[in-house]
């Protein structure tokens, strides 16, 4: 088994994962999101879709069994574990305008889009290459009168986790997100391990 590497937090790491491989992604302290994102190693135009992946899951709530698909239908990454159950794969990772909009009375942080952003630049992916990312641990609940969103804390506790088999040679971004509402008003690490 590999070693664990700790991602502090309010910050983010990008790394390659090779198809087989699994990415263990885990809560040490619990309620704490990451963010995930993964692009194909030979084609960085090909990225995570939230759009696809929903689509073909007929549901926004992915766990073990589900698989993530890219923006060409392409399986990239399987659940293969789920110790939570709650995930989310609609709302965008959060950035100096999200702070602005939603937290205008907090210092502005450039969130998990900044941090992804700074990570993968190395890999030659640029901002605007950053989609929709996978967030793992996140609590969103839609009003089924409504469609309101409501960000609620994560339900994830201290060693909880999500492992994800890669289907294809991967470039992947993953964050210990640094937005209060996600996080349940607090900041934790994220830990992951390659196996």
């Amino acid at each position: 088994m590999s070693l664990i590497t700790e991602i502090p937090e309010r910050s983010g790491a990008a790394f390659r994962l090779a198809a087989g491989q699994t990415l263990t992604v885990i809560d040490p302290r619990g309620r704490q999101v990451s963010d995930l994102l993964a692009y194909n190693a030979e084609d960085l135009d090909e990225v995570l879709s939230s759009g696809r992946t929903l689509d073909y899951a007929e549901t926004i709530y992915l766990t073990t069994g589900n698989l993530l698909y890219s923006n060409r239908s392409q399986p990239m990454l399987e659940i293969i574990e789920d110790t939570v159950g709650r995930h989310d794969f609609l709302l965008t990772p959060c950035s100096y305008d999200t702070f602005h909009h939603f937290y205008p009375d907090l210092p502005p942080h450039r969130g998990c889009f900044g941090n992804l952003a700074e990570a993968l630049e190395p890999f030659g992916i640029k901002p605007d290459q950053i989609p929709t990312a996978f967030n793992c641990f996140m609590n969103v609940t839609v009003d089924g009168a409504t469609g309101k969103l409501d960000v609620l804390p994560p339900i994830s506790t201290a060693g909880d986790r999500i492992v994800l088999r890669a289907a294809m040679d991967l470039i992947v971004g993953l964050t210990a997100c640094s937005a209060p509402a996600s996080n349940g008003g607090s900041f934790k690490p994220i830990h992951y391990r390659i196996d």
